[in-house]
């Protein structure tokens, strides 16, 4: 018998490739793309996308915290935030990439989750702190993303190449740029009130086991309030932007997913 997550999957996965084709084609088309189609498309998929995350994350034994239920919610949420970003920002193209990062999660969490990642001490307090921690992570891998795009952008412009195919099929470079600190803003914001919450209501912060990843989750938020200092005060901008939104996620990431990652799928703990 066909599970209820299976098909919820499915439908899922047939609603953000149908967002994902229609807004392929009218921009190989060069048509404008209808903005209410791709919202309705892709809202249906995530509404779907959470169905089944819920389904796998909230179990009567507690929160089930495995690595690839938080690939899959972080995936589902830089859609989000892309749809959001491109309600005020011309940038709607960029959901080309958004769309097969959520479908992409969606398959990981569903097919490769264990049941039984729960935490030992669980409490309100650390939910808070996953969920802010998580949003911080999906909103500066989206920076990481856009600032790479970017640094495409900026190679074109700069060699006056006669093909350009990042320029033309991208956004305007401003444009680009402007949300690059945009999401550097949010994602920096939420990464302060993460960490300051996991100080004031985690016990053992600086713990053996979480030693690690909170240096590192310092050390990127050092580097993130350096670049934005520096943009606002000194007008930093260009490689120097791409290249501190770059190491500032290594670290993040060294800290949270490969922290995790060695811990439960090499160590199995």
């Amino acid at each position: 018998m066909i599970s209820l997550p299976l098909v919820y999957t499915i439908l899922a996965l047939i609603a953000y490739t149908s967002s994902f084709w229609y807004l392929f084609m009218h921009l190989m088309s060069k048509r404008p793309a209808n903005p209410w189609f791709i919202g309705v498309m892709s809202g249906l998929g995530l509404i779907l996308h959470a169905s089944v995350l819920y389904n796998d994350v909230v179990t009567p034994q507690g929160i089930n915290y495995d690595v690839f239920n938080l690939m899959s919610f972080t995936a589902a949420l830089m859609l989000l935030l892309s749809m959001l970003y491109s309600t005020y920002r011309p940038v709607l193209s960029l959901n080309l990439i958004g769309i097969p990062v959520a479908a992409f999660g969606l398959i990981l969490g569903f097919c490769f989750s264990k049941p039984d990642q729960f935490m030992e001490q669980h409490s309100f307090g650390l939910d808070i702190h996953i969920i802010l921690s998580l949003s911080a992570y999906a909103v500066l891998l989206m920076a990481t993303i856009q600032a790479i795009l970017i640094w495409f952008q900026n190679r074109e412009l700069k060699k006056k190449q006669k093909k350009r195919i990042w320029v033309n099929f991208l956004p305007a470079y401003q444009a680009m740029e402007s949300l690059l600190f945009d999401m550097l803003m949010t994602g920096f914001l939420l990464l302060t009130v993460a960490l300051g919450f996991g100080f004031f209501t985690i016990d053992n912060f600086f713990a053996q086991h979480l030693a690690h990843k909170t240096a590192f989750s310092i050390v990127s938020w050092f580097v993130y309030g350096a670049l934005l200092i520096g943009h606002y005060k000194f007008g930093w901008r260009g490689q120097k932007a791409i290249r501190f939104t770059i190491i500032g996620f290594f670290l993040l990431a060294i800290g949270f997913i490969g922290s995790k990652f060695v811990l439960e799928m090499i160590l199995n703990r």
